[in-house]
């Protein structure tokens, strides 16, 4: 939540674009996803100098690749384009290759294998035939 008056300069600066936390700064990168990437040192709190502005706006969370998220949860200081080191973590055997969605809340959760006995038995009524 940014204070008045900066929202009214951001504002000012930027127009409006939607609805949301306004800020304004500089574009440091694009990933594949088409999300970007920005930053402001000298107007932001500590700690709120990075932010991504997704493509969608239904965004998910995990819709951001993992070097992209350690700038910017300020794990590392450089952007993935510009480390050389970084460059070559996409080529981890482990990493998933392409964007899965967070399934959660859908039948596609994960949902752990149960081995114990149900404590509730659903009731199954069975109607005598009438003589």
């Amino acid at each position: 939540m940014s204070t008045i008056s900066r929202t009214l300069g951001y504002l000012r600066r930027i127009g409006i674009k939607y609805i949301g936390d306004t800020k304004a700064g500089t574009l440091i990168g694009v990933d594949k996803y088409g999300n970007k990437f920005f930053e402001n040192m000298e107007e932001e709190l500590p700690l709120r100098t990075r932010w991504v502005d997704y493509k969608n706006k239904d965004y998910d969370a995990s819709q951001v690749e993992p070097l992209w998220h350690a700038w910017l949860a300020y794990t590392v200081d450089t952007p993935p384009q510009n480390d050389s080191l970084m460059a070559t973590a996409n080529a981890r055997a482990w990493a998933v290759p392409e964007h899965r969605p967070n399934f959660t809340g859908t039948r596609g959760a994960f949902k752990t294998y149960s081995t114990t006995k149900p404590k509730i038995n659903a009731w199954d009524p069975v109607a005598a035939p009438r003589q």
